[in-house]
């Protein structure tokens, strides 16, 4: 009897290959920020750099008056106001000096500079170098102004007839496209003025400016509650209709005007006829009928040369000429003084008021930014 075969033994396939076992790259270390060690290494060498200038000139400072050469080399010893640098501005080789000082734009003494000095602060710092430095022969005054505020002005005024009573310096003031109202006011005080041709300049008189918005409160409905404890204590205020104002609040008002501008008239005699008084027939005297022309009207400096207001037409030049000739000079070096801005000035930005970051919006023109409740000897076309 024949056996059947034996079937063949099975043998499973072979199992695959278990997949590889990938293992993720570890992740890059976050790079640390180094912005902030950029900026205090920046601060600190900022620091070191004012501390250093500081030193420097506090050792130049002694040494120099050591030697009796303070005043001369350094100008007077100001513990606190503007802090101003020399600086050449022609070099001719000489040892005497002639100073300029501008004064370009509306007469304020609202603080109006980073270093938080104001115009009527900085010119009388400049006159205080001028005045001690003995190299310091004259002054010219450069004006291009509209004018401005009534007590700014009349303190430069001063300030300019001080120094020339108290030094000898003469000072000669070079008009420029603009020298009205307060910008005269200020150039009267000098002992010689030069304008060009076409300098608009006088604007002889006081304004007092405001607006009164009562009738627009009443078309949206607004309506004032004002309680005071006299009768003129909302003296000027703009909430009032007009047949509310009283009679004798402007007659007070003007009364103020008339005041003011009576001191303006006597301050263009008196400096006029004191510069005439020592120019004698080389400077223009005032005319007999000027006051005339003191009615708050722009003249060209052409007409201003008729009435006396200038005594003598040219540009800036001439004023150096004239300067060099009343100080009795063949040649000057031109020097002006220049604020100083430090690190100080630099770290008082983060302290600043929200005013100083104001968005402004650019119509093409600049106002004046006039303060309230202030007169003014200003040209407002």
């Amino acid at each position: 009897m024949e056996t059947s075969p034996t079937p063949p033994e099975f043998v499973p396939p072979p199992l695959p290959p278990p997949p590889p076992v990938i293992t993720p790259s570890p992740a890059p270390k976050p790079r640390k920020s180094r912005g902030w060690m950029i900026a205090a290494i920046i601060l600190l060498v900022l620091l070191m750099l004012s501390l250093f200038g500081n030193l420097t000139q506090l050792v130049a400072s002694a040494f120099s008056f050591k030697r009796g050469l303070h005043t001369e080399a350094f100008g007077s010893a100001r513990d606190v106001g503007p802090k101003l640098d020399e600086c050449l501005l022609e070099n001719n080789k000489s040892p005497n000096k002639i100073a300029v000082i501008t004064v370009d734009g509306i007469i304020t003494s609202h603080d109006n500079d980073e270093a938080g000095n104001n115009m009527v602060d900085v010119i009388q710092a400049q006159l205080d170098r001028a005045r001690d430095d003995k190299r310091v022969k004259a002054v010219i005054l450069k004006v291009d102004s509209p004018g401005g505020e009534v007590l700014a002005s009349d303190e430069i005024y001063k300030e300019i007839r001080a120094f020339q009573e108290d030094s000898k310096k003469p000072v000669i003031c070079s008009m420029g496209s603009l020298a009205a109202s307060g910008g005269y006011y200020i150039s009267s005080g000098c002992r010689w003025i030069v304008a060009n041709e076409l300098t608009l300049t006088g604007s002889i008189g006081v304004i007092m400016h405001g607006w009164n918005y009562r009738g627009l409160m009443d078309k949206v409905g607004v309506a004032p509650n004002t309680y005071k404890s006299g009768k003129f204590k909302d003296m000027l205020s703009g909430e009032r209709a007009a047949n509310e104002i009283p009679p004798e609040e402007r007659a007070m008002v003007q009364g103020l005007i008339d005041d003011t501008y009576e001191k303006f008239k006597d301050v263009v005699a008196d400096g006029r006829g004191a510069a005439h008084e020592l120019n004698k027939k080389e400077g223009k005297p005032l005319a007999d009928n000027w006051a005339d022309f003191a009615d708050g009207r722009v003249v060209s400096g052409k007409e201003a040369l008729q009435h006396g207001f200038v005594d003598e037409l040219g540009d800036f030049d001439d004023a150096v000429d004239r300067a060099e000739k009343l100080a009795h000079l063949t040649d000057s070096n031109l020097i002006e003084y220049r604020e100083r801005y430090d690190i100080s000035n630099f770290l008082s930005m983060f302290g600043q008021s929200s005013q100083s970051h104001d968005i402004k919006l650019q119509l093409g023109a600049d106002m004046p930014k006039l303060r309230a409740g202030l007169m003014y000897f200003l040209y407002q076309p």
